[in-house]
């Protein structure tokens, strides 16, 4: 065989295996197309076609009074589909995608009316269906997008086109009073499986139910909706009412704030509860960044549990009075106020003014020789008599609280692998044990509540749709924690604190109230409390003779001034006063006992003014209405006295007459009027640039003057 013919040989093999190569290609195709066609179609639809979960509207928490907490602001992510306009409409693309550009570029002033002919060109030449336009576009703004040319659909010629426009949403959560009880309020991160506050607690209820839409993956990864319309609707979430009442948390927290700053403390806490019912009105918690500003960062009063120290003596003489083995006149001898026992000296923070006091004022002047004395005479030989009355009350349990987080309370016996013979005095003013703020204004609040003790509530309701799904109520721990004559004296006890004790600079003479100042070193890991470092705190109940909110005050490792009275009292007292100033229900059985209002109900030193406004004062004061316009007529004294309300019209230019009257009142009816004022001075009007009833241009100046 010569070369060609070896040659030509090898390139016919070569063609036969290419041949049959090709051959087992096509056979492969025609197989994979019409054998196994739908199989495939099926696997890439998997693959390519995938059905994402909605998320759906976040349900809203709001407050007791009906403020808006914490609410889901949907966010819209736009994208345009370049296509939407057919190919063959090319002329009323490039019609309208100029004034698009415009409308964006002025609308959201983040490019140029050119960089935006760009973008959309280029999709358009790209054949691009999901380009990005711009992302946190709010509803409201989306409205006026929605109207855009080429977003919106189309009629050219015959046919009508949608428009191009698609969007996403997402839903923001926002409070609207952005730090007001943030913490409690909470939130929750599915990522990391972080659950904190109401938002965490009934998040089976607030999540709702998550839609279904169809997406499908494009050239470059894109994932885009196969509809435009959603194929299973999310169920937006239920709505949470909780106890909070936001004009409190405010108070609280700003009277919380301020007393931190003043004495430059490392983190502290307030809450007031509502005595009958147990529902939280505030909570607030303070800690201190490293840069100096006071932020909410952890929920101190549910979680941490510490040494309460001396607002613990209310729980050691109530059990004690209840055992029946003291009462409030018992005699204790607490000498110079120093009590050496076991290797160890009991000391009074300020030297008593006798040495031998009764049981109420050892309390009230927060004498920790006297409640140690006492406890360890009457319950030496049997200590666990003692911490059983503690867990009788209910201080060893949790208090089962809506929100999660709660701190563990630790009440020791005798078992205890760290009882030993100091033990039993430590624990009888508030050391070798822990508790909450919470799990202690518990206790207070059972004492003002004729010894109910409940859980606090901080979610009294859950709607869906407005429909109630679920009502709370609080709780009974316990439905007497002492006898009516022990809880009398202590009751008597907290309110002489107030009048005569440690709490007396924190009386108010318009209302009664009880409490307890509280003092305790803080123990500072290895180094115990050679630190010195100190916790105040108060807690306490108002009014005294009917009580409706109990506080309790906690401040930590306060720098500047550390007594409970000094550093944590003025919480407790501004919170108090302002809530008392706020709740005019409050004042009635106190103008019944203060006010002789026999003179009041025919003549009333007051100002000339609204009759509404008139009214309703001396309704809530509980005096009688009478005809002052008649007493004006009648009686030569209303020209001393004043005239409550006169009868007036405003009308626009004429010059009303405000002598007599107060500056909002007068303000009211000049500016009312159309005319420009200016004051002089504070009191009533005794004197008017314009004399009344002239008709006046618009716009005149007038100046009043008071005094």
């Amino acid at each position: 065989m010569n070369i060609r013919t070896t040659i030509l040989f090898r390139v016919y093999i070569a063609f036969g295996l290419i041949v049959l190569v090709a051959f087992a290609v096509f056979a492969k195709l025609f197989h994979l197309q019409y054998v196994d066609g739908d199989k495939w179609r099926a696997l890439s639809d998997s693959l390519s076609i995938q059905e994402r979960e909605v998320e759906a509207a976040r349900g809203n928490i709001y407050s007791n009074d009906g403020s808006l907490l914490a609410t889901s602001v949907p966010e819209y992510e736009l994208r345009f589909d370049a296509m939407a306009i057919p190919e063959e409409e090319n002329d009323y693309f490039n019609l309208k995608v100029d004034s698009l550009a415009i409308k964006l570029s002025g609308f959201f002033k983040d490019k140029s009316s050119r960089q935006y002919l760009t973008l959309l060109k280029q999709a358009r030449n790209k054949k691009q269906r999901y380009v990005l336009i711009k992302r946190a576009v709010s509803h409201q703004d989306l409205k006026v997008l929605k109207n855009y040319p080429l977003f919106k659909s189309v009629r050219v010629g015959k046919e009508r086109y949608p428009g191009g426009l698609i969007t996403e949403r997402q839903n923001k959560r926002i409070l609207p009073f952005v730090n007001l009880a943030a913490r409690t309020i909470g939130y929750k991160n599915v990522k990391e499986n972080i659950h904190v506050g109401l938002e965490g607690a009934y998040g089976e209820y607030i999540d709702g139910k998550s839609g279904k839409r169809l997406m499908q993956r494009i050239a470059g990864g894109v994932w885009i909706p196969v509809n435009r319309d959603i194929e299973v609707a999310p169920v937006d979430g239920a709505d949470i009412i909780s106890t909070i009442d936001i004009n409190m948390q405010d108070m609280a927290q700003r009277a919380l704030e301020k007393q931190m700053i003043a004495s430059n403390a490392d983190e502290g806490c307030v809450v007031m509860m509502e005595v009958k019912t147990g529902e939280v009105r505030a909570v607030a918690n303070f800690t201190k960044d490293k840069d100096g500003v006071y932020r909410e960062k952890m929920n101190i009063a549910i979680a941490q549990s510490a040494e309460p120290g001396s607002t613990f003596k209310l729980a050691s003489y109530l059990a004690a009075i209840d055992d029946g083995v003291i009462d409030s006149s018992t005699h204790v001898n607490v000498g110079n106020g120093n009590w050496p026992i076991y290797r160890h000296t009991i000391k009074d923070s300020h030297a008593p003014k006798k040495s031998v006091m009764s049981a109420q004022e050892a309390f009230e002047q927060s004498s920790n020789v006297g409640i140690t004395k006492l406890i360890y005479e009457h319950y030496k030989d049997n200590p666990a008599k003692f911490t059983s009355k503690l867990h009788a009350f209910g201080l060893d349990r949790k208090l089962g609280l809506q929100i999660t987080g709660e701190g563990a309370p630790l009440i020791k016996t005798p078992k205890s692998k760290s009882w030993s013979g100091l033990s039993l005095v430590q624990m009888a003013y508030g050391y070798e044990l822990k508790l909450t703020p919470l799990q202690m204004l518990t206790l207070y609040n059972a004492v003002a509540n004729n010894g109910k003790m409940i859980s606090p509530l901080f979610v009294k309701e859950i709607r869906h749709l407005g429909n109630t799904v679920e009502k709370f109520e609080a709780r009974v721990i316990n439905e007497k924690i002492a006898s009516d004559k022990a809880l009398g004296q202590i009751r008597g006890m907290l309110e002489g604190t107030m009048k005569d004790g440690t709490g007396k600079s924190l009386r108010n003479p318009l209302y009664t109230s009880g409490g307890k100042t509280g003092t305790a070193q803080m123990a500072d890991g290895a180094m115990g409390y050679r630190n010195r470092k100190y916790q105040s705190s108060f807690a306490g109940y108002f009014p005294a003779e009917d009580p409706k909110y109990s506080i309790i005050v906690v401040i930590r490792n306060p720098r500047n001034g550390y007594y409970g009275a000094s550093t944590a009292g003025p919480v407790f007292k501004e919170l108090a006063d302002m809530v008392y100033a706020n709740d005019l229900n409050m004042h009635s059985a106190f103008n019944k006992k203060k006010l002789n209002t026999s003179a009041l109900n025919t003549k009333a030193l007051t100002l000339k003014g609204s009759r509404e406004a008139t009214q309703k004062v001396y309704e809530q004061l509980g005096l009688k209405i009478v005809n002052w316009n008649t007493i004006a007529q009648n009686d030569s004294t209303s020209s001393t006295l004043g005239v409550p309300f006169v009868e007036y019209q405003i009308k626009e230019g004429v010059v009303p007459n405000v002598m007599g009257m107060g500056l909002i009142d007068a303000l009211f009816a000049l500016e009312n009027s159309g005319f420009k004022t200016s004051v002089i001075g504070k009191g009533k009007v005794i004197r008017q640039s314009l004399i009344a009833s002239q008709k006046l241009p618009i716009g005149t100046a007038v100046t009043i003057e008071l005094k």
